[in-house]
């Protein structure tokens, strides 16, 4: 298939070949944080890929919440806790690159998502794209979230299946007909399988697109999701419709041309991103959710019955759909998923660059360091979150949140970064409870516990084994 979309340049440089970007002036200015390097030329990098949480744990028992480690050929240095969450994420200094941060290792794959542009850049962008998040076009996705969700879990019916990739699949479709006002179609095996590949690109050892590498089937995931969008963008500039991803072909950016439309490119580059981050984050959050519910049914009576009430109220075909108006009354529903996203947050990890030299937690950091926070291991940690093995939507209260340090929660980032879709992902995981709940008790085994791979977004390695019994 020929490229139909201009030579992205960017997709292709490396850290040498970007001039702009800070970097260490040696690796020695590292010498006098306590860490470890790990093996020879691997460094830390399997120990954290293998058990992030753990080897997370161990680091800071060891050296303290400010470490050393060497991965993917580079030292960086991990700050942990919620002060490290929010002089990184609220970042009113201006300190630290998202660019340089994340760009390292999804250049090749997702450039020019909103997640790796800085300061002006990323301002002007996302005020652009912000339109598509805005309540009547809501209103509108939460519509066809109804009909398509509704659809397909109608068809599930009663026994056990593989709960991941069901849902995968599902939140795929809802991306496509939300998002591109369609659905894939014949394509969707494939753009499904370039998602894949792309992802798991993101975290492999060879980070160059060698042939029969995952960098190299991730590169060509690429390349075909590039044709695909680029064709689809041309169409609805040609024919908009109510879709989101009409709704990016026709925004505009204040800026050096008043009022120009955002260059092919740079809408192609953006909507690949967000369609990532819409099933791939959302398919892993609302998986963990429903095991925790699996396990915990007296959490799932809950929010069956709060669910069935606010559908109710509104009167819209008796109580089958969850009206937009109605998304606001389940508050269990909220806390639930906050919780679920506490225990598994879908983005493990952050990454950033160090711009200027600070100081955190008594050490010296110099421009250029590579700087990373842990969700996984702040949400983890009994400090904050006592027992923080145990489900507890309890702990999202009113009251609860408000004695809590602000920054010890960040499954969507934070700051100028913070998710731009997190409405949508709350959104669709009420619609999903509605109509799941509504039709089925959801069973595990008694004693399953899934073994989850963590990176680079969190999936449990069977499938995750789900029984549905319809409820008469």
């Amino acid at each position: 298939m020929a490229s139909l979309a201009p030579t992205r340049a960017h997709e292709i440089q490396s850290e040498k070949g970007n001039p702009h970007w800070t970097r260490l002036a040696s690796e020695s200015a590292l010498d006098h944080i306590p860490g470890e390097d790990g093996w020879p030329l691997v460094g830390t990098t399997f120990q954290q890929l293998a058990d992030p949480i753990g080897f997370g744990q161990r680091m800071q028992a060891r050296h303290g919440p400010v470490f050393r480690t060497r991965s993917f050929g580079r030292r960086q240095v991990t700050l942990i806790g919620p002060d490290a969450n929010e002089l990184v994420l609220f970042d009113r200094d201006k300190l630290f690159s998202s660019e340089q941060g994340w760009g390292p290792v999804l250049n090749l794959l997702f450039p020019r998502g909103l997640m790796l542009m800085d300061f002006a850049g990323h301002r002007a962008d996302r005020r652009a794209l912000s339109i598509a998040f805005k309540p009547e076009p809501m209103r509108h996705y939460c519509d066809l979230l109804n009909s398509d969700i509704a659809r397909v879990v109608e068809g599930w019916g009663e026994g056990e299946r593989l709960f991941y990739p069901a849902i995968k699949a599902l939140t795929l479709e809802t991306a496509a007909t939300s998002f591109l006002g369609l659905p894939f179609g014949p394509e969707a095996d494939r753009l499904n399988q370039a998602f894949v590949d792309m992802v798991q690109a993101a975290v492999a050892p060879v980070r160059r697109p060698l042939p029969f590498t995952a960098m190299g089937k991730g590169v060509a995931g690429r390349k075909l999701m590039v044709d695909y969008f680029t064709r689809l963008l041309r169409e609805r500039r040609a024919n908009p419709g109510q879709d989101m991803f009409s709704q990016f072909a026709l925004a505009r950016r204040d800026g050096e041309v008043e009022g120009e439309l955002l260059a092919e490119d740079v809408v192609v580059d953006h909507m690949i991103f967000l369609m990532m981050a819409a099933h791939d984050t959302i398919t892993s959050s609302f998986t963990t959710l429903i095991w925790q519910l699996a396990a915990h049914p007296q959490w799932q009576d809950k929010l069956r019955a709060e669910a069935r009430a606010a559908a109710s109220g509104t009167g819209s075909l008796g109580g089958k759909i969850m009206p937009y108006d109605a998304l606001g009354q389940m508050e269990q529903a909220d806390m639930a998923f906050k919780e679920a996203l506490r225990i598994m947050p879908p983005v493990p990890s952050t990454p950033r660059r160090a711009l200027r030299e600070f100081t955190f937690g008594g050490h010296h950091i110099p421009a250029g360091t590579m700087v990373g926070i842990s969700a996984a291991a702040v949400h983890a940690d009994p400090a904050t979150w006592p027992d923080p093995e145990r489900f507890d939507p309890l702990r999202f209260t009113p009251e609860a949140v408000a004695a809590r340090h602000k920054y010890a929660w960040i499954p969507y980032g934070g700051g100028a970064h913070m998710c731009i879709g997190l409405h949508f992902a709350v959104m669709q995981t009420k619609v999903l409870l509605h109509h799941i709940l509504s039709r089925y008790v959801v069973e595990t085994a008694p004693g399953y516990a899934p073994a989850w791979q963590a990176w680079p977004i969190p999936k449990p390695r069977d499938g995750l084994r789900i029984t549905f019994r319809r409820i008469s």
